[in-house]
């Protein structure tokens, strides 16, 4: 089967040749339909690997104290054979997979096989995906449109932690697929929305959503001032 393979040591992205994973317990084996590209996820780690190792390690500065501890405990060059074998690994993108259900695996209730689905799979023919982590499409939702599902719960875990109340005023700073989605939900939520990016596309389309807008290019800008004056 066919998938998507990012390497993270050159930043080359490949459609590679790859064995069809086999369902597990707990798993869904799913043929894939539609997937949805996350634009700024995806473009960081194509950046990310086309970026020297000193790119690479102002990025992951975390990375970098675990591989200054692992020198310490293991030595020089255990710890540089495991970072550039860690790199030439390849990395499968994607996590907005829509299919159907080709296998049921064992310990998995209330799917069946030809059930339409919407998961966090990756760009390819075939995924196996814990079931936990699917969810069953009615059937009024194009695939096109599930495959957000996935963007949207990221925005909704955020809200649901900050658990919001009726009136409340939040900032969104960032106005990409899941800050876009984000405003929605809290203006669902009945909460007052500012929306703060340097798009004015982006920008346009969250005061369409009803929130209120800060564009970092334009000159004297202020979310502060436009917050009160609002």
């Amino acid at each position: 089967m066919k998938q998507i393979l990012q390497n993270l040591r050159t930043g080359r992205t490949d459609v590679a040749e790859v064995p069809c994973p086999a369902v597990q317990r707990g798993q869904l084996l799913i043929r894939t339909t539609t997937t949805l590209l996350s634009a700024g996820t995806e473009r960081m780690l194509v950046s990310f690997g086309q970026a020297s190792l000193l790119g690479k390690a102002r990025a992951q500065p975390d990375r970098v104290r675990q591989v200054w501890d692992k020198i310490r405990t293991d030595g020089l060059v255990p710890t540089l054979e495991a970072v550039f074998h860690k790199l030439d690994q390849p990395l499968p993108l994607g996590y907005c997979n829509v299919g159907i259900v080709m296998e049921v695996g064992e310990d998995v209730t209330g799917f069946a096989v030809g059930d339409r689905v919407v998961s966090n799979g990756r760009h390819a023919e075939v995924v196996n995906v814990p079931k936990n982590l699917c969810s069953k499409i009615p059937d009024p939702v194009s695939d096109e449109e599930a495959a957000f599902t996935v963007i949207g719960a990221i925005g909704l875990e955020g809200i649901r932690l900050a658990q919001p109340a009726l009136g409340e005023s939040f900032v969104v700073t960032g106005l990409g697929l899941i800050g876009l989605m984000t405003v929605q939900l809290l203006r669902a939520h009945g909460c007052r929305v500012l929306g703060i990016d340097y798009d004015a596309g982006k920008l346009a389309l969250a005061r369409q959503f009803g929130a209120e807008v800060v564009n970092l290019t334009a000159r004297g800008s202020s979310p502060g001032a436009v917050w009160t004056a609002c």
